[in-house]
C-alpha cells in the first residue's frame, strides 16, 4: 500500500519560518530601536505639553541665557556658528540629499540611496505638518530674520533625519561606531546653533530632535520589514 503523500515543503515550513521572522526581528537594532522610539516620542510629546498647555518658559530662557554667555564671551563663536548652521539649511540639504543617494546608487548602495531619500523626504513632509498643527511663533529675539514657524525646529529634525540616517547606514555596512557617533553629535551641534541665533526656542530644537529620531526608527522598521518580506517572496519563487 503506497505511503501518504507527505506534505509540501511551503505548508510544513510555514509555522516555522514565521517563527524564525518573528524571532529575527528581536535583534539588539530593533530593541534599541524600540527604546529610542519610546524616549524620543515621551520627549516629544512632554514638550508640547510644557509649552503649549503649562506655557512654561523655564528651560528655553535657561538655554537662552546659556548661548548668551557664550556669545558675549567668546565673539568669535558667532562665525563658527554661523558656518555649522548652514548645513543644516534647505541650501545644503536640498542639493545633498539628490547627490549623495545617486552616488550612493552609482556605487552599487542602491538599497542606501532609497533609505536616505525617504529619510529625508518623510522628515520634510512630517516637520512641515507639525509646523502647521502646532502653529508657535519665532522667538522675538532672533538675531536675523528667519522664515517660518517654530516649533518643531527644522534645522534640528531634518538634521537629525540626514546625519542620523547616514549614521546607521555607516554602521550598517561598515560598524564604523566613532563615525556614527560623530555624524549624530554634528547634527546636535546644528540645533544648537539655532538656540544660539534665538532663531528658534531650546524647546523647539530638542522637539525637533525627537521627532527626528522617532521617524527614523519608523522607517527603519518599516524598510527592514520590506525587505525581508521581499527577499523571502523572492526566495520562494
Amino acid at each position: 500500500m503506497p505511503a501518504p503523500d507527505a506534505p509540501s515543503d511551503s505548508s510544513a515550513s510555514t509555522p516555522a519560518s514565521r517563527t524564525a521572522g518573528v524571532a529575527g526581528l528581536l535583534t539588539a537594532e530593533v530593541i534599541f530601536g524600540a527604546i529610542l522610539f519610546v524616549l524620543a516620542f515621551g520627549v516629544f510629546f512632554y514638550l508640547t505639553r510644557v509649552v503649549f498647555r503649562e506655557h512654561s518658559e523655564v528651560f528655553d530662557d535657561w538655554g537662552f541665557a546659556q548661548m548668551d554667555r557664550l556669545r558675549n564671551a567668546q565673539p568669535w563663536t558667532y562665525g563658527v556658528m554661523s558656518f555649522i548652521t548652514f548645513f543644516g539649511s534647505v541650501k545644503f540639504f536640498v542639493p545633498a540629499s539628490l547627490l549623495v543617494p545617486l552616488l550612493l546608487h552609482r556605487r552599487g548602495f542602491g538599497r542606501y540611496a532609497v533609505e536616505l531619500l525617504l529619510a529625508m523626504g518623510g522628515g520634510l513632509i512630517l516637520n512641515e505638518l507639525l509646523k502647521y498643527w502646532f502653529h508657535r511663533a519665532r522667538p522675538s529675539t532672533a538675531l536675523f530674520y528667519q522664515y517660518g514657524l517654530s516649533f518643531p525646529s527644522g534645522h534640528a529634525m531634518m538634521g537629525m533625519a540626514y546625519y542620523g540616517c547616514l549614521a546607521w547606514l555607516v554602521v550598517q555596512h561598515s560598524h564604523r561606531w566613532g563615525v556614527a557617533t560623530a555624524l549624530v553629535g554634528f547634527a546636535l551641534l546644528i540645533g544648537c546653533t539655532r538656540v544660539y541665533f534665538h532663531v528658534h526656542y531650546p524647546t523647539d530644537v530638542v522637539a525637533g530632535f525627537c521627532g527626528g529620531a522617532a521617524w527614523l526608527v519608523l522607517l527603519r522598521t518599516g524598510i527592514r520589514l520590506f525587505w525581508k518580506e521581499k527577499k523571502a517572496a523572492e526566495e520562494a519563487i
